[in-house]
């Protein structure tokens, strides 16, 4: 059974930091495209980060410069370290394991980030 575990959201002030987790299990994350998403209340699900085909990593230009995409293979975990926080980052923030060629698709449950001002 696959599950992805977000974990690390909660309530900060704007300019602050939070650093997110995504603990999964059932698969090897290395074996995946791993990236993070968010949906904002009333919004569509967007991507916020990812690991590119070859490895390397892109933003959504709202997060550029202040969130950085990591993963730890041997933990099996992915990370997304958020600063300079703002209230329009607020929002539930999802793991997401892809591999597009076999039509797999996992999410995790979302953890919320709430920015206030």
């Amino acid at each position: 059974q696959v599950q992805l575990v977000e974990s690390g959201g909660g309530l900060v002030q704007a300019g602050e930091s939070l650093r997110l987790s995504c603990a999964a299990s059932g698969i090897a994350i290395s074996s995946y495209h791993m990236a993070w998403f968010r949906q904002a209340p009333g919004k569509q699900r967007d991507l916020v980060a990812r690991f590119t085909f070859g490895g390397s990593t892109d933003y959504a230009d709202s997060v550029k410069g202040r969130f950085t995409i990591s993963r730890d293979n041997a933990k099996n975990t992915m990370y997304l370290e958020m600063n300079s926080l703002k209230p329009e980052d607020t929002a539930v923030y999802y793991c997401n394991a892809q591999k597009p060629v076999f039509g797999i698709n996992y999410w995790g449950k979302g953890t919320l980030v709430t920015v206030s001002s």
